[in-house]
């Protein structure tokens, strides 16, 4: 009989039920403020703004940006669909870039290409994500950025905890960095988002908007509003709970067991699949910390990854590039060959189960089955 292995599982210790424990007794409601000091601590970052969601965080970010209606903002095909909604609520536009062909992060010589054509005062800046855990050529973008006098923000969702030349992701120069603590799941057991920037006109702002916009003489510790407040501007609901705070708490705090984990199942799938038939091994150009395991499949990808469902196995496709998605195409009149090295790498990835608590055995199980498969596969 099969093994089923999910893409993802969630790991819940004992770090996990403590902090929230501590919220449910009430002895303990500033898990939000701790969670940003984890952040401020870890990275080095000037100012941190936890959010319900690593979604409330980028849109934050483009709220503390002041974006505009016709504003633009460029970022890669190869994203979650998040980076490019958060941009058309403000009916700005997105700006697609096309990809490398070995990390599937953006292609910075088509970057500068695309900013070249789209300069104007309406060009606000970039939304730079890292594809399962690996940064882009960060010291060329910043570079880039500052010659066309824009701003980054960096959607690290796939790269907390990680690192870009030993230094932290997170103050490596972006404007604003966002995180994610479920960036790949539907039904998370709790959500939570970061975001992180250097300029405390940025911070104020997202700080002011994240709840509402009220500003008041402050809050009590069980979160009740003071007797007089006032809203300054248009804001959103995206603080967090202190029991999502709680949880993301206890989870940062284990991030890089759970980091090191990843690189030694990552080792083991290299190990055990280098140089098997029909299937291609992640590239490591940088720092990678493996929030996804990316491997390419030379042809009929969709029959690879039915024959490891049938094997009980279930694989993640990161990511369906955004010109296919029936918005996009329809609202920019997107054609299917618009940016090809996207198009070709759609049609051949496909992610494997990692995560910390899978099982040296588990790990074996499908290195065997995906060389079952690639013997058989047509």
């Amino acid at each position: 009989m099969a093994r089923e292995i999910p893409f993802y599982k969630p790991d819940i210790g004992q770090s996990e039920k403590a902090q929230i424990e501590e919220v449910l007794e009430l002895e303990n409601l500033f898990k939000a403020e701790e969670l940003e000091e984890a952040f401020l601590k870890k990275t080095g970052a000037a100012y941190a703004i936890s959010t319900n969601s690593g979604t409330s965080a980028l849109h934050l970010s483009m709220c503390a940006m002041d974006l505009k209606r016709g504003d633009k903002i460029v970022c890669s095909v190869n994203s979650f669909p998040s980076v490019p909604e958060v941009v058309r609520h403000f009916d700005a536009e997105p700006i697609f870039v096309d990809i490398d062909p070995d990390d599937f992060n953006i292609d910075l010589d088509e970057f500068e290409k695309v900013l070249e054509v789209n300069m104007s005062k309406k060009l606000k800046g970039a939304i730079i994500n890292h594809v399962a855990g690996q940064p882009t050529d960060l010291d060329r973008l910043y570079k880039i950025a500052k010659r066309f006098n824009i701003k980054i923000v960096e959607d690290a969702s796939d790269a907390m905890g990680g690192t870009y030349n030993g230094n932290p992701i997170g103050a490596t120069g972006a404007d604003i960095t966002c995180f994610s603590f479920s960036p790949h799941m539907k039904n998370s057991v709790a959500n939570a988002g970061v975001m992180l920037c250097e300029d405390e006109t940025l911070y104020k702002r997202g700080m002011v908007l994240r709840n509402h916009a009220i500003e008041s003489s402050g809050w009590d510790k069980y979160g009740n509003l003071e007797y007089i407040y006032d809203v300054v501007d248009i804001g959103w609901k995206y603080d967090i709970s202190e029991l999502d705070a709680a949880y993301a708490l206890a989870q940062y705090g284990r991030m890089e067991k759970m980091i090191e984990r990843r690189k030694k199942i990552a080792e083991m799938y290299d190990e055990a699949l280098d140089g098997v038939n029909h299937v291609s091994i992640p590239v490591r150009k940088r720092d990678h910390i493996y929030q996804l395991y990316i491997i390419k499949i030379d042809r009929n990808r969709d029959g690879f990854a039915r024959a490891l469902k049938e094997r009980g196995i279930h694989c993640g496709l990161h990511y369906i590039p955004l010109h296919l998605m029936s918005y996009y195409k329809q609202k920019y009149s997107l054609r299917v060959n618009d940016f090809q090295t996207a198009l070709q790498t759609y049609q051949q990835v496909l992610s494997l189960p990692i995560y910390n608590n899978m099982t040296d055995v588990e790990v074996e199980y499908v290195c065997d089955m995906v060389k079952e498969v690639a013997a058989k596969h047509i």
